[in-house]
């Protein structure tokens, strides 16, 4: 179920509203002409709304970044923050969990978070034009 404010105004809108609610300043960035398909777009908010959370619970970070662009057929998405680094794959289950929606996808999960800070993620998802469907809302899973 995609958020209202995902729905009705894409992806910067949802982004600055889920970055409004992290502990830290989170400067949000999405460099997008058009918007991709429903579900890659869902994919995308949910992966965000999930690495602030982690920003917020885990990094002690004083301020934190995301940044969304596509490059030809793929969107891609970086979070960062200036915290104490450490974040991995193997950690738990929040960021495979993360990795693996991604896989399933054709999408891609790097973590690069050495002990000490900053940490940098970074998301790939496949492009996937929006269709007529997306546009009225009757995406199947709506």
């Amino acid at each position: 179920i995609h958020p209202a404010v995902l729905t009705d105004r894409g992806l910067d809108a949802a982004l600055s509203s889920v970055a409004s609610r992290c502990t830290v300043p989170v400067k949000v960035t999405v460099d997008l002409t058009e918007r991709p398909a429903a579900a890659i777009e869902g994919i995308a908010y949910f992966t965000v709304s999930e690495l602030l959370q982690n920003v917020s619970k885990h990094s002690r970070a004083k301020s934190a970044t995301v940044e969304v662009w596509r490059s030809s057929d793929r969107l891609l998405i970086q979070v960062g923050d200036d915290g104490r680094g450490g974040a991995r794959l193997d950690g738990g289950t929040g960021m495979k969990g993360l990795a693996d929606r991604l896989a399933a996808v054709d999408g891609l999960f790097v973590v690069d978070s050495p002990e000490g800070g900053p940490t940098a993620i970074t998301a790939e998802l496949p492009w996937r034009d929006r269709t007529a469907a997306d546009a009225a809302g009757t995406s199947p899973g709506r």
